[in-house]
């Protein structure tokens, strides 16, 4: 199934990972001490890139949902 959601929960160390490994839909903004999901990123192009960014972050904090 195709992610429709993805989030980042209370937690993230800001390690880079997420931005690191999906660019296109993970950024960490300069003036914020977590990672966010892009407006408008396309979940579906980027699909494995979404979940590698998951499965690799060290605290479990990327989510997504299938639809």
């Amino acid at each position: 199934m195709a992610i429709k959601k993805v989030w980042i929960e209370p937690g993230c160390i800001v390690c880079n990972l997420s931005s690191d490994n999906c660019p296109a839909v993970f950024e960490v903004p300069a003036d914020s001490n977590t990672a966010v999901v892009k407006q408008g990123a396309d979940f579906v192009k980027h699909e494995a890139q979404i979940r590698e960014a998951a499965d690799a972050c060290p605290v479990s904090v990327i989510k997504f949902e299938e639809g």
